[in-house]
């Protein structure tokens, strides 16, 4: 049987509760550094920005349709 202490070795890390608040644990990584150059940067907003325009034109598209097709069918029967 495993021995469960109230006050577990605080140098094994299995006893260490999970804390990523630690300051110097991952300062070093960051998203950007993935990112080469700055013309990459700009053609990931561009097509940012050209997504996010075709998902508002379909869902403008949707709350129009929906609705008239509603009431389109409901007339019918």
């Amino acid at each position: 049987m495993t021995q469960i202490s109230a006050n577990p070795d605080p140098r094994e890390a299995d006893g260490r509760p999970a804390n990523d608040n630690q300051p110097g644990s991952f300062a070093s990584l960051s998203v950007l550094d993935l990112i080469d150059d700055e013309g990459n940067v700009a053609d990931i907003a561009r097509r940012a920005e050209r997504l996010g325009n075709a998902v508002l034109i379909a869902m403008a598209t949707c709350l129009i349709a929906a609705p008239a097709l509603w009431v389109a069918i409901s007339y019918v029967i």
